[in-house]
């Protein structure tokens, strides 16, 4: 994050000061549980822990997110379906930086009061990414809090855990000078940076409705989906080619 993006977010109600604070303020208690098989330590896109079993090649990778205020956008569009596929490739794509593979994900959902509707949109979309990265939906928690939530808000988060053989991990300390770097285009702004976005382009912009060049609504392409690059990227975790991937989300290139 550069400097001058700091003031940006923090008109639009985000303290990346803070936020910083709070991981700072959290890792040494994250440090304190540290038991036999964790290899990582928090601030990675995944936890580490290994199987235990003869050797431990084998490492489970975990990560838990959030789709955050694009939440808000899709109640504005009614796009639940899109936000339930986001968060799971979200999650996907934090292990995938790791070289993992996914083996089962679980989902939050919590509101004020249940949309019966909109939850299960939401539902099909999560079972849609699951399928596509080949892993289970595993369980769930679904909460009413009246009180908590501000009514019509829904919040979703996502856990999931993957696996990856010690051998093909993928800790980025491989990548050196001279290697090639391959981006691949995202299909909007995934999941990150949406109460700026929302904030200059419907609460001070043109609005929710208004047409893009290419014939789009603001909102429909607000609401374009994270993409799940584990299609795009699988044929390579085994080549020792592949020195390291990176995921860009909250912070940009340069967090990331």
């Amino acid at each position: 994050m550069t400097a001058h993006e700091a003031p940006a977010y923090r008109a639009a109600g985000v303290d990346l000061d803070s936020a910083d604070e709070v991981v700072r303020r959290l890792k040494p208690l994250a440090a304190s549980t540290r038991v036999p098989g964790v290899e990582s330590d928090l601030g990675s896109f995944g936890g580490f822990f290994a199987f235990p079993e003869p050797g431990g090649e084998r490492l489970l990778i975990a990560s838990i997110d959030g789709v955050g205020t694009k939440m808000k956008v899709a109640r504005l569009t009614g796009r639940w379906r899109d936000a339930g596929y986001d968060i799971v490739a979200h999650c996907v794509d934090d292990i995938l930086v790791h070289g993992a593979r996914p083996l089962f994900f679980l989902d939050y959902i919590g509101a004020g009061k249940l949309d019966v509707e909109a939850i299960a949109a939401l539902g099909e979309g999560m079972a849609e990414a699951c399928r596509e990265a080949g892993c289970a939906l595993l369980g769930g928690e679904t909460a009413e809090m009246p009180g908590t939530y501000v009514e019509g808000e829904i919040d979703l988060v996502g856990c999931i855990v993957g696996e990856v053989r010690r051998g093909r991990l993928l800790p980025g300390d491989r990548v050196a000078p001279g290697d090639a770097l391959i981006g691949l285009a995202s299909w909007g702004l995934h999941t990150n940076g949406y109460s700026l976005a929302r904030r200059v382009l419907i609460d001070e912009g043109p609005g929710i409705d208004a047409r893009l060049e290419d014939g789009r609504t603001i909102g429909e392409a607000l609401s374009a989906r994270h993409r799940m690059y584990l299609p795009a990227v699988a044929p390579w975790l085994d080549r020792p080619e592949l020195h390291g991937l990176a995921h860009i989300t909250g912070g940009g290139i340069p967090g990331n």
